[in-house]
Parts: C-alpha cells; sequence; structure tokens
C-alpha cells in the first residue's frame, strides 16, 4: 500500500477516535465540575483540563477567564483550535476523501454524514443549552463508524492501518482522561470526601464505559486503585491501556514486512511493561508519573509508526497534528 493511502486511513481514525475521547473527557469533566468545592476548584479543573491538552495559552488568547462554557464552546465548537471536536472531524472528512476509494460505501458515507451534521448542528445554539446531549452525539457516530469499518471492510491493509490508528489514539486518550483526574483528585479536598468520591469516580468510570464493567468485576466500594488496575491493565476491558496495546500490537504485525521494525518492537515493550506492572499500594503515589511516562512512549511510538510505513513527519509537524 502507498504510504500517502495508508497515512490518511491511519488518521482518519485517529482523529475519528480523539473526536469520541475528547467528547468523554468533556463530559467527564462536566460531571466533576458539579461535584466540584466551588466555583474556584471547579475553574482549576477545567484550567487542568486545558494544560492537559496544552492549550491554555491558546484558550486565553482569545479569552480572558477559564469557564466551563468558554472551554467547552472552544473545545468543542472552535474551528480554530485544532483539537477542538469539530476540527478532528473535519480533519477526519479529508483523510477519508483523499482515500475514498479504499473505502466501502456504506464507511465514506458515514464519515462524509457525520461531518455535515455536525456543521449544520453548530450552526444554532441547541448544543449550548444541552451540550450533554451533543457529546452523546459525537460518541455514537464514532461508534457508528467503527461498526461499519468492521461490518463492512475487507480485512486487508486499509483496514489494519485504519485499527493501529483507532488503538494509538485509544490509549493516549485513555491515559490522559486517568491523568487529569488521578491529580485533580490528588488535589481536591472536602468535608464529605466519601460520599464525594464516590460521585468523582462513578463519572470517571462512566467517561470510559467502565461503570458497568467495574460492578461486575469488583462487586464493592469504587476505589482509586482498583479504577487504575481495571484501566490499565485489565484485557478484557475495552479501553484499559492493556487492551488497546494488545490490539495496536496485532495490527502492527499485520501490515510489518519484516519482524523486528522500530515500532513493531516498541509497542511489544510497552505491552510487556503493562503486563508485569504491579498496581497495588505503592503504585498508588507513582499514578501521575506512570501516566505521563506512558504518554511519552506513546508519542514516541507514533513517531516510529511515522517512519516505518507513512508520510514522514518532522517533530513539529507530529505535535500540530497530535
Amino acid at each position: 500500500m502507498l504510504s500517502r493511502w495508508a497515512d490518511s486511513l491511519y488518521w482518519m481514525s485517529r482523529y475519528i477516535e480523539r473526536a469520541e475521547n475528547t467528547a468523554r473527557l468533556l463530559d467527564a469533566q462536566i460531571q466533576a465540575g458539579m461535584l466540584a468545592g466551588g466555583q474556584e476548584q471547579a475553574q482549576e479543573q477545567w484550567r487542568a483540563f486545558l494544560e492537559l491538552y496544552e492549550l491554555e495559552r491558546a484558550y486565553l488568547a482569545n479569552r480572558q477567564a477559564v469557564s466551563a462554557e468558554g472551554v467547552l464552546s472552544f473545545m468543542l465548537a472552535d474551528a480554530s483550535n485544532p483539537s477542538s471536536i469539530v476540527s478532528a472531524l473535519a480533519a477526519a472528512r479529508e483523510n477519508a476523501r483523499a482515500v475514498r476509494v479504499t473505502l466501502s460505501p456504506e464507511l465514506w458515507e458515514a464519515v462524509n454524514s457525520t461531518w455535515l451534521e455536525l456543521r449544520a448542528q453548530m450552526r444554532t445554539p441547541t448544543w449550548v443549552r444541552d451540550p450533554g446531549r451533543q457529546l452523546d452525539w459525537v460518541k455514537h457516530q464514532s461508534h457508528l463508524f467503527r461498526g461499519v469499518m468492521i461490518g463492512t471492510m475487507l480485512k486487508d491493509e486499509a483496514y489494519f492501518f485504519s485499527r493501529v490508528g483507532t488503538f494509538l489514539e485509544r490509549a493516549d486518550n485513555t491515559a490522559r482522561i486517568l491523568d487529569v483526574k488521578f491529580v485533580a483528585h490528588a488535589q481536591s479536598l472536602g468535608q464529605d470526601q466519601q460520599r464525594a468520591d464516590y460521585y468523582y469516580w462513578s463519572s470517571v468510570l462512566r467517561s470510559l464505559s467502565a461503570f458497568e464493567i467495574y460492578r461486575k468485576v469488583y462487586r464493592d466500594v469504587v476505589s482509586p486503585l482498583k479504577i487504575a488496575e481495571l484501566l490499565i491493565q485489565r484485557v478484557d476491558m475495552p479501553r484499559s491501556l492493556m487492551a488497546c496495546l494488545n490490539e495496536l500490537l496485532l495490527n502492527l504485525e499485520q501490515v510489518a514486512p519484516r519482524p523486528g521494525m522500530q515500532s513493531v518492537r516498541l509497542a511489544g515493550r510497552m505491552r510487556a511493561n503493562l503486563q508485569y506492572l504491579a498496581v497495588d499500594d505503592e503504585f498508588e503515589p507513582r499514578i501521575h508519573l506512570f501516566l505521563t511516562e506512558f504518554l511519552q512512549s506513546i508519542h514516541a511510538l507514533g513517531m516510529a509508526i511515522s517512519d516505518d510505513f507513512l508520510v514522514p513527519l518532522t517533530a513539529q509537524d507530529w505535535r500540530d497534528a497530535s
């Protein structure tokens, strides 16, 4: 397969997954903000969200203060923000258009109609009154995209490159959601902390479609350490880091022309590190450091995949795209 086609398929899936995960993180922020101990603490949580994506400076360039309404508008509907949902879905559609001949008609229609519908929705004030409903719609369209891909595409290199993009982006965003939530929790204070913790961590689990899974697996009180185990190491949890690395490595091996390529070795090493990680009481204070290092490894893996298979990117090009 030509590198430019593989590149477009890879980024098409990354941008679709990015839109969904941005919607998930925004939804978690909205729910956590309802539990914050006052306006100042809620504002700090939204600032932490912007810092996680390194977007605080870009946000404040046109706005005076950090607020829930401002961040939602910036991350959902601002076309000048390359990390917004609107920008992600526009980029997904452009990449899909570039490789339309390799896509099934149903998959192209799913991507194209999602972009057209979102553009129409952004022209009305409905999403401002009910951002949660808009975010649910974004998640639903991402589910539709993956379902149509699995159900209609030939399982060839085009499919495998698309799946590589999906799981790389999913691993990155699961780590980001966990990181911002563990940092925010470590900084939070409150009189009724135990009750607040339950609702806080429940909102995190729901943002990753993991609440019912947690109840089925652990059957007891929601605790941060068990959440970390579920979302980092459980191979049967679809959005866990371990599940993402398993799928990522499997699909990379399908397109690797030879064993031992840089990206395959790096993905294998990351998976082994997760497999033998001890998620225990000693690990809990180091979660932020672990997730920071994992995000750095994901960035390095993305660069390696570009070097091995795709249109070569400079470090600055990669930062602009990711």
